[in-house]
């Protein structure tokens, strides 16, 4: 059986995973990165990414038969950019999906591209994004510098020779998703050179073979197909399997993500949801909250979660003795906010945290925590709803938050929804599956292929019948009232509430 190779390039660390046709994987590893923040700045050494990820490779092939390795498919943080020279080696430091110093240019990229950027449904660039800090790299460039994103670099480094990049890596430099070509009139507008630019590409297009040099450093043999790979959160949107239309991952870490599949491009007027293109041409909207469980941390300093999570399940969870029935549910609801300032299912940069009711113990503050972060996640999808996005697929649930149980029927039940638990959802693997499909046909909109047997599921949870309608409109409500939830969200999140 044929073993791809998926690299997931974060922020910090690099990991590589070979996995067999039928989801084995047969070796893994990971080298840490080391990152630099100064204020608004948060830069990387290209130079790293290469030692980190041939490291990984490596040990990751340690007991890989050579011959069975089949493709290799590397994804990158989004909006991560630096200049190279024309042999791809680094001119600048990298600066980082986060990094925020081209503040100044942002005005300038949205009137002169905003017209492009509204057609393509996110109507307006960020200061973090890569075309900004393109053109502040470009202030004091060298001649003959030209833009890479993070997995160009790797990738000129595994084949030895100039690549195309992909859609996804792309989109925040500015890239016409619908034509699939670089808008050269905003581009030239903006004093980016036409032949700077390198080719596009979709996800999952092969880029070329494993060069001799990079073999001898990486593990990976020498011919070993390239694919152009994406960014790492639709990377693992791809390991969880979200991969039909109206099927959706919803990612809930530190903070709250969700990224779906729908056949047409979504337009939202606020611009908290954005599209990525996917290998079969589909589209991958999808949103990032700034709530989620890094909250529990900064409100439940020292508490073990498990205790609390158990605990919590034993309070509020379904009664034994009268099934699809609860034995209560949790005395107030926390608007769990990890920072100041809400980006999705609303815009909201003066929102802060608040908590409705009052809760008794560090047991009540807890299940608040939960309950708020699920609320949130419904929102999430009532106001895609809104938009016309499909959501009657699987929904399935990956991040940390599925280590809990009680958090999880928590979610199946605010959603009155099964969902959907992997056994693995890494980037890592959706690399894998991307080089895997690539390879056998899958990617185009037909049959799954081969790479359809790497997805595996752990369980579904259906919901326990509890009924969460009043702590939903109550919440609602309260985000309405301070003025962060617009009228139409709310009024569309109480009609599909009475349902």
């Amino acid at each position: 059986m044929s073993v791809w190779i998926g690299v997931d390039l974060g922020t910090q660390s690099v990991r590589a995973m070979a996995v067999t046709g039928g989801g084995d994987v047969l070796g893994a590893a990971a080298r840490p990165l080391t990152s630099h923040r100064d204020g608004p700045r948060h830069e990387q050494d290209p130079e790293e990414w290469w030692r980190a990820l041939a490291g990984a490779t490596r040990e990751a092939l340690r007991d890989v038969p050579p011959g069975r390795v089949a493709g290799v498919a590397v994804d990158a943080t989004s909006g991560t950019i630096l200049l190279a020279d024309a042999r791809g080696g680094a001119l600048t430091p990298a600066l980082m999906y986060d990094d925020r110093r081209a503040a100044d240019e942002v005005a300038r990229v949205n009137e002169v591209g905003g017209h492009v950027w509204e057609r393509l449904g996110y109507r307006r660039m960020q200061p973090n994004w890569a075309l900004p800090k393109l053109l502040w790299l470009l202030r004091d460039a060298p001649q003959g510098a030209r833009p890479a994103h993070q997995s160009d670099f790797v990738n000129r480094r595994l084949t030895g020779h100039e690549v195309a990049t992909d859609l996804s890596n792309a989109l925040k430099t500015g890239v016409d998703l619908i034509e699939e070509r670089w808008p050269a009139e905003v581009l030239d507008a903006l004093g980016v050179p036409a032949e700077i630019l390198p080719e596009v590409v979709r996800p999952g297009a092969r880029l070329g073979v494993v060069c001799p040099e990079a073999a001898e450093q990486t593990g990976i043999p020498a011919g070993t197909p390239v694919v152009a790979g994406t960014t790492d959160g639709c990377a693992a949107q791809l390991g969880a399997g979200a991969q039909q239309a109206g099927s959706w991952n919803s990612v809930l870490g530190t903070t709250l993500v969700l990224k779906g599949v729908t056949e047409e491009l979504i337009h939202d007027p606020l611009g908290v949801v954005y599209s990525h293109r996917a290998p079969d041409g589909s589209w991958l909207p999808g949103g990032a909250s700034s709530t989620g469980a890094g909250v529990l941390s900064r409100d439940l300093p020292g508490r073990d979660l498990d205790t609390l999570s158990a605990q919590a399940a034993a309070r509020f969870g379904p009664d034994p003795g009268s099934p699809g029935l609860s034995a209560g549910w949790p005395r107030a609801i926390t608007y769990p906010l990890v920072s100041r300032g809400e980006r999705f299912p609303f815009a909201a940069p003066d929102a802060e945290s608040f908590t409705l009711g009052y809760p008794a113990d560090d047991v009540d503050r807890y299940a608040a925590i939960l309950l708020g972060a699920a609320l949130v996640e419904r929102l999430s999808f009532d106001y895609l709803d809104l938009l016309g996005a499909p959501a009657d697929g699987e929904i399935i649930l990956t991040g940390g938050a599925t280590r809990s149980a009680y958090w999880t029927r928590l979610r199946a039940d605010v959603l009155g929804r099964p969902v959907t638990l992997r056994e693995n959802a890494e980037p890592a693997l959706g690399m894998a599956v991307l080089a895997a499909g690539s390879a056998t046909g899958g990617l185009d909109g037909g049959s799954p292929g081969e790479h359809g047997r790497m997805i595996r599921t752990r369980a579904v949870v259906e919901p326990s019948g509890a009924d969460l309608r009043e702590a939903y409109l109550r919440f609602v409500a309260e985000l309405e009232r301070r003025g962060w939830l617009g009228e139409a969200a709310a009024r569309h999140a109480r009609e599909r509430t009475a349902r």
